[in-house]
């Protein structure tokens, strides 16, 4: 067929004898005009411009600004490119009628879509440079394109072309939205005045984009930007290079901002409020008895209201692209039915006469004829896909980032309200801060992820209504039957989703258990090792691992079973569907009627299986509301009524009040008047200006009525030291936190002075510390000044502890830090006190943690020294009645009220018998302080006990495996690529080793089940397609005959019920696989941790080793299996539906090429980008969560401090970056899935055309069903397959982990000696020879000792001692052979004990360790873990330890209850019922390894007479840290550097005054 515009098969195609515009062909070139001048417009503009601007874009965010209308010009380019396509293919179908080609018919269409594609181009590069003079040329052609069509439409209607024809609705189509973008066009110049105005206007940039650190551009970008998430691209691009890092997503745009966020649900919320009172005042005028139930029902503001106000909209919006998307859903089976029937169909097509319906010498096609061209139906199947996957993704999108928002604004008001949280509140146990963690953590989660399921809600019941109702019209009453198969089953997956949640619960219990198990193991390790006790401790683990493992089997069970439900009920619904129409219907089943009721099924199950969880999640979003409502309403801290300091008075106004005089030595002064009032104090006139604060007729409570303070009547003096003594619990703490505000006044008043009430330091009694360096916690937000701050760290003693954290004051302390012990703690929130600025300072108990050196010198140099020369008012509460003596003003307190007040001189002129009674208790202290110099004291045992934690962290020899990956990529000499290659690698070893953990069995039953499973699948749609193709060629739409059919329907049948069975089966083994693996990887790390050298414990820090049993563990039982499962279905199902597609149209594949490389590609990508996105959410929530907690704790001192702003900001900050972080993850999640879907339409697309240009060559109609149907699902499934696979890829890092640690190399507990070789009672005598005795911890260190030669008689007390790190620990490990013994030997009582099982050995001999181990359990567990003693032995054994009173006092005596580390105790009573547990193994020989370091004096007393009686008989070595505990030893062995360089009883060794031993006598080390 020859070309030509206006075709040539008409004598009059170019005539013009009845005038221009009555030619149709004149009239579609007329048409061409504003088409092809606004590309000789655009063009050379757009190609100089285009360079330029477009790098502009990507660097500055103010280019991205939009003209007035800019949604709803894309809006409408998108919709007149789609009449465009439609007229394109109306064009070309009317053509293939005529007998020659008629150009015009299709062309200016053609160049239309041209054009437009051409103006949304150009307006975007305007819109970007703001440049918008030259949107005249857009108007223009706005212009000359409407005024073309109108002609082109009132031509048609003089012709008598009408409604009826399709050429007609599309011009008309076409004028409507030239119109509506020519007013858009307008309003840009009315708004803007860019031209006809004299002044345009200039518009500046949102603030947002003002701020370069806003990343998070999807507000900002352009509607196609939007819908595809393009603006994401150099983000997920970049990160295969080098990883996201927080700098890197910025800032939130401030719509998103928790603040935001806040204020518009706080005005919401307040409006309800305000409206609840209004109700109630006007219930309460108008009924003053009635319906007072309802009146206290509605009292309460509602959240659900609230939450509509603030963010209703969004969520309207998201319901109406989820209802687009639902409805667009439908035009698949629609398309897929269309298609087979119009390919059956075409055989018996007879070529109507078609002369009726030309006009202008064309045909003119009816909307009907265009629906029956196959093609032109899957270019709208293809469209159709496109627009639904856009909508939803929109409608997901918009919800999550509602969903985020709301959470923000939720946690913003949550912590509004902890900081205006009663203190009663807290103390009295009525708001935990368990369920504060709770709300922070869980309700508002639960919230957030209600909002993501919310448009499910409305949208699923429209789903449903209308996929019944088009399966009715398709299949007739059978349909309904499959319809109920799917409404029936569904109440049963909403039990199995119940059942989940319970078993959860249950698990989680178990593992909590289990934990706890472990963490203790952890701790005690050394002791379990010294006893030989790890076995017994191992079985308790592995006890509650059975329990959690059952609770786990129940939920793999009732998983497996969801999982079942939901690929099962399809096929049954499908099989009783076919069966009764097959049975029951009047016609046969044709392929267009079955295969469109498939896709339809397919459709119906996912609302029905989501139905559950949205129903579950909304119960659960009820409760959550109900939770946060009473937390909101609860009591709050009363308003500063009294307060009566001025409001304006800020922080730094108070620095005038700094050292600017230096007072007289104090020192000095404190001797001259120690009982004597100084004389200023008589000068000072009774005003209030000269009294810091003062209480009059105070009554204060903690929230009951009967107050726990009465009658206080006090006042602290300006600039001077007031100290608060009583007996403890009389309510000195109390009277503090009653000045700060913090009590509920019953009556009286408080005063502070105007400059002092916004200048308040405060210690608690109990320290409480921030997650931060060791300098935010002192500085705490004030300005640092480096003089300020050395004197502080010198008056509270830190410096020596400081220099023992690895990073100075710039290490991490508090709960996620380093654990430091009390009394460094308390000392830290000393130093924050002195370091503040303010007028007074508070100081509850300071010296409570503190021995009695650290005490005196905080009260010298910091309190007398540092605070009083600044002239600070310091109100002191302590028991240290030493210190009387220092002070200006006592307040001395007695059950809850004031029992005297006044200066000491006044106390002991008044009150003799209250003087008296102090000078008793500070005699007694004065004793416990010569006690104290002699011992070692706490502070240096705190400190000992962080160098011991440090020290063994330096000489690590291997680097965690954590650690390793980013060592790796920062190392110098790896390239770039090797770096990309490696992030994007997939860890297939790890995968292996995973899987081999579960058994090859069972990865063979389950590969093998999911390939027969898959098979079947495609087995029972092929038969179908069969057997429909066979009705439909043997007999068409006749009556049944009762015969073919029943050939097909017995196959059909078993196959369903075949992969029926086949779900069942894959879905179990795939659980039980997991839980197998889990089981095994939890055993056998278990039993390497616990087998491992000493020396694995001091290298590997305790928190790591906790992680593999915590997070990880709980990676692998419960996320693992339902990932690999989720990943395998979606595989096996996209290549099933590859496969399938490519066996109905081979010529598909070609297409198919270039698409899967283009997946390879995103998924590569995604998958980076997405683990550094779930690695940055997880990371920055911890933070978050630990703020609140934290806020929580130290509300006192944050309120007392006044810092309520600077935390809240905190707390914003830390929301804004969890939530940018999630945000970006939910984008990129939307990234993936749009293009994945896009892929899916276009194999759609490639399968549908493929299909029916194959049925012109006899391809049944039946197979093009089965391949579109098939092509349909990729789409569903193909982002899944990224998904899963990024989400294992995560996960596997858990199971890489705890591998990493299953290579530790394990102590050799076997020995060369058999255990029948030892004789029973052997160590029968005691005896030690030491010969030649090199020792090292690793075969990389140093020896500790080296060359020891020493020979113990039976029965003899040893003392071994030496300074700091001169081995004498060292040296009792070798007797339990936990160091690497290389050279020489130790030999007790003739057997070498290298030689001996480990076990043999340790369980024979007795050691007592410095640090007391308790276990939790009974008593009686904790003396005999073995349970092979008899209670006789067990209660000889703490008599003789002075403990046998103690325990029979106890409810349950030898079944006491010992808590967690045995805190029930103290440290003392502790460390003799080691003394206990060692005597009641009769060993004959006991090692004491300075075991009095971290007792009292009496207990040591006991310990040591209790060593010289009971153990008369055995073997003692002491190791001391006290020369003096080893004076009267028989013999003493003294090291120095690792060398024994004195062997000698201790008499003399004392003879020899240069002896080592001597000298360590005389100085007291």
């Amino acid at each position: 067929m020859s070309l030509s515009f206006c075709g040539n098969d008409l004598k009059n195609s170019y005539s013009v004898e009845k005038g221009v515009l009555n030619n149709g062909c004149f009239v579609d070139a007329l048409n061409l005009v504003p088409h092809v001048f606004l590309l000789f417009i655009t063009f050379p503009i757009l190609f100089i411009g285009w360079g330029s601007q477009s790098s502009k874009v990507q660097i500055h965010h103010n280019t991205w600004l939009h003209f007035p209308g800019h949604n709803m010009r894309w809006i409408l380019t998108f919709m007149l490119l789609f009449v465009h396509v439609c007229e394109i293919a109306e064009g070309i179908v009317s053509n293939t009628e005529m007998k020659s080609n008629h150009l015009h018919l299709f062309l200016p269409a053609f160049m239309g879509f041209i054009a437009a594609t051409t103006s949304v181009v150009y307006y975007h590069n305007i819109e970007t440079a703001n440049f918008p003079k030259l949107l005249l040329a857009l108007f223009i052609y706005w212009v000359l394109a409407f005024i073309t069509k109108i002609i082109k439409l009132w031509k048609f209607a003089e012709e008598g072309v009408g409604v009826e024809h399709l050429r007609f609705c599309i011009t008309a189509l076409l004028v409507v939205l030239y119109g509506l973008l020519m007013a858009v066009e307008i309003n840009v110049i009315r708004v803007r005045k860019y031209v006809f105005f004299t002044t345009p206007q200039r518009v500046k940039p949102p603030e947002d984009l003002q701020d370069l650190g806003v990343r998070f551009l999807q507000p900002f970008v352009n509607l196609l930007s939007k819908a595809t998430y393009w603006w994401m691209n150099p983000l997920i691009i970049g990160a295969h290079k080098r990883p996201i890092e927080l700098k890197k997503i910025g800032k939130l745009p401030i719509a998103m901002r928790s603040l935001t966020n806040y204020l518009r649900l706080k005005d919401a919320y307040e409006e309800q409020r305000v409206r609840v009172r209004r109700c109630t005042l006007r219930r309460c005028v108008d009924q003053v008895d009635h319906q007072q139930h309802a009146e206290d029902l509605d009292r309460t503001p509602s959240i659900w209201r609230s939450m509509y106000r603030a963010f209703g909209r969004p969520i309207l919006l998201s319901s109406t692209f989820r209802y687009m998307a639902d409805l667009l859903g439908f035009a698949g089976p629609l398309c897929i039915f269309g298609i087979v029937k119009h390919l059956d169909n075409k055989t018996e097509e007879v070529k109507m006469n078609k002369t009726e319906d030309l006009h202008f010498g064309v045909y003119f096609m009816s909307s009907m004829e265009l629906l029956q061209n196959t093609y032109v139906l899957a270019v709208l199947l293809f469209l159709a896909l496109v627009l639904q996957r856009t909508f939803l993704q929109a409608s997901y999108y918009v919800t999550i980032e509602t969903g985020i928002n709301l959470r923000g604004a939720l946690l913003a008001m949550i912590y509004n309200k902890i900081l205006r949280l009663s203190t009663s509140n807290m103390s009295m146990g009525e708001m935990t801060l368990g369920q504060i963690n709770n709300l922070v953590a869980i309700e508002t989660n639960q919230l957030m992820w209600f909002l993501f399921l919310c448009p499910n809600l409305w949208a699923m019941p429209v789903q449903i209504i209308m996929g019944v109702i088009l399966l009715h019209y398709l299949l007739g009453y059978s349909a309904l039957i499959g319809a109920s198969v799917i409404v029936l089953l569904a109440p049963f997956q909403y039990l199995i989703a119940t059942k989940l949640a319970d078993t959860q619960k249950s698990t989680l219990d178990y593992s909590t258990d289990r934990l706890k198990k472990t963490t203790e193991i952890l701790k005690g390790i050394k002791l379990l090792k010294l006893y030989a006790w790890e076995n017994i401790f191992c079985d308790s683990v592995l006890e509650t691992r059975g329990k959690e493992l059952t609770s786990l089997r129940t939920f793999a069970f009732y998983t497996s079973m969801s999982i079942f439900m939901n690929a099962a009920i399809p096929i049954a619904a499908v099989l009783a569907t076919f069966v009764t129409h097959a049975y029951f219907s009047e016609f046969r089943l044709r392929p267009a009627e079955a295969f469109a009721s498939l896709a339809l099924f397919h459709i119906l199950v996912t609302p029905l299986f989501l139905l559950s969880t949205v129903v579950r999640f909304a119960v659960k979003a009820v409760v959550s509301v109900q939770k946060l409502g009473e937390f909101l309403q609860s009591e709050e801290i009363g308003e500063d009524s009294w307060r009566n300091g001025d409001m304006s008075v800020s922080l730094d106004s108070c620095k005038k009040h700094t050292v600017t005089t230096k007072a007289i030595n104090r020192k000095q002064r404190y001797k001259m008047d120690s009982y004597e009032q100084p004389m200023r104090r008589q000068l000072r006139p009774s005003e209030t200006e000269d009294v810091a604060v003062k209480v009059s007729d105070g009554y204060f409570t903690w929230g009951t009525n009967t107050s726990t303070l009465s009658d206080i009547n006090i006042r602290v003096p300006t600039g001077q030291l007031t100290m608060i003594v009583g007996q403890v619990g009389c309510g000195k703490s109390s009277l503090l936190l009653a000045m700060l505000g913090e009590m509920q006044t019953l009556s009286g008043k408080v005063y502070w002075s105007n400059k002092n009430r916004y200048s308040v330091a405060y210690a608690t009694q109990k320290s409480w510390l921030l997650n931060a360096t060791v300098e935010d916690n002192i500085t705490f937000g004030s300005p640092f000044n480096k003089q300020r701050y050395k004197a502080v760290i010198d008056a509270c003693s830190l410096q020596p502890d400081i220099d023992l954290l690895p990073f100075g004051d710039q290490t991490e302390i508090g709960e996620r830090g380093i654990n430091l012990s009390g009394g460094q703690r308390q000392r830290i929130c000393v130093a924050r006190a002195l370091y503040q600025n303010t007028n007074i300072v508070f100081l509850d108990d300071p010296f409570s943690a503190l021995d009695i050196h650290l005490s005196d010198h905080l009260m010298q140099e910091g309190i007398l020294k540092f605070l009083q020369d600044d002239k600070r008012t310091v109100v002191l509460v302590t028991h240290k009645l030493q210190y009387l003596i220092h002070a200006d003003w006592i307040i001395a307190m007695k059950d809850g009220s004031v029992l005297r007040e006044g200066t000491l001189k006044d106390i002991q002129t008044h009150d003799v018998e209250l003087y008296e009674h102090w000078k008793t208790l500070m005699n007694r202290q004065d004793q416990e302080l010569e006690k104290d110099t002699e011992i070692e004291s706490q502070t240096t045992l705190e400190r000992k006990t962080l160098r011991r934690a440090f020290y063994s962290r330096e000489a690590k020899t291997h680097i965690d495996d954590e650690d390793e990956e980013e060592q790796e990529e920062e190392d110098e000499e790896d390239s770039l690529s090797t770096t990309t290659s490696r992030r994007s690698k997939i860890p297939w070893k790890v995968c292996w080793r995973y899987l081999s953990s579960g058994g090859f069995l069972l990865v063979f039953v389950v590969v093998t089940s999911k390939l027969a499973k898959h098979s079947v699948m495609v087995a029972i749609d092929y038969w179908l397609a069969a057997w429909t193709s066979s009705n439909f060629n043997t007999m068409e739409h006749k009556p049944i005959i009762n015969s073919d059919h029943q050939s097909y329907v017995p196959v059909f049948i078993i196959l369903c019920a075949a992969g029926i069975v086949l779900c069942l089966i894959t879905s179990l083994t795939v659980e039980f696989l997991g839980l197998t693996a889990a089981s095994n990887l939890h055993h056998n790390l278990l039993n390497k941790i616990i087998h491992a050298p000493l020396r694995f414990f001091d290298i590997t820090p305790l928190g790591q080793i906790l992680n593999r049993f915590s997070a990880d563990t709980n990676i692998i039982d419960q996320h693992i299996p339902s990932t690999l499962e989720s990943l395998t279905r979606s595989t096996l199902l996209c290549l099933s539906a590859i496969g399938v597609v490519a066996f109905v149209t081979p010529a598909s594949l070609i297409a198919l090429v270039p698409l899967a490389v283009a997946f390879y590609f995103i998924q590569k990508y995604f998958r980076v980008a997405s683990r550094d996105l779930q690695d940055l959410d997880d990371s920055t929530q911890l933070p978050l969560l630990c703020h609140f907690s934290e806020t929580a704790e130290g509300l006192t001192t944050i309120r007392a401090f006044r810092h309520e702003a600077r935390f809240k900001q905190r707390m914003l900050e830390l929301t804004d970056t969890n939530n940018t972080a999630y945000l970006f993850l939910s984008a990129a999640n939307r990234w993936l899935e749009v293009r994945t879907d896009y892929l899916g339409a276009v194999i759609v697309l490639t399968a549908a055309v493929a299909a029916i240009w194959m049925s012109f060559y006899g391809l049944q109609s039946g197979l093009v069903g089965l391949g579109l149907t098939y092509a349909l699902t990729v789409t569903n499934y193909l982002n899944w397959v990224v998904r899963n696979l990024a989400d294992l890829e995560v996960q596997m890092a858990a199971v890489k982990k705890v591998d990493s640690f299953l290579s530790t190399e394990s102590e050799n507990y076997e020995g060369s000696l058999d255990v029948s070789q030892v004789p029973e009672d052997w160590p029968q005598h005691g005896e030690i020879k030491i010969q030649d005795l090199c020792v090292r911890y690793d075969p990389m260190l140093k020896p500790v000792l080296k060359h020891v030669n020493a020979f113990i008689n039976p029965g003899q007390k040893v003392g071994i001692c030496g300074r700091t790190g001169s081995g004498k620990s060292s040296l009792s490990l070798a007797f339990f052979n936990m160091v690497d013994v290389f050279h020489g030997k130790i030999i007790i009582d003739g057997i070498d004990i290298c030689k001996l099982p480990l076990q043999t050995l340790r369980s024979r001999l007795s050691i007592i360790l410095q640090d007391p181990v308790l276990f939790s359990g009974s008593i009686r567990f904790n003396l005999d873990p073995e349970r092979t003693c008899t209670d006789d032995r067990l209660w000889e054994a703490l008599e003789i330890a002075q403990l046998k009173n103690m325990v029979r006092s106890l409810p349950g005596g030898l079944d006491a209850v010992v808590t967690e580390g045995g805190e029930n105790f103290s440290v003392g009573q502790r460390q003799l019922f080691c003394l206990a547990r060692a005597f009641v193994r009769k060993s004959s020989i006991l090692i004491m390894d300075e075991a009095t370091a971290s007792i009292d004096m009496a207990t040591e007393n006991i310990l040591q007479k209790v060593v010289m009686t009971a153990f008369a008989d055995r073997t003692v070595v002491t190791i001391a840290h006290l020369v003096s505990s080893i004076l009267e030893a028989e013999q003493v062995l003294v090291f120095s550097s690792g060398i024994l360089v004195e062997c000698d009883s201790a008499a003399n060794l004392l003879a020899q005054e240069d002896s080592l031993f001597s000298v360590l006598v005389r100085t007291h080390k």
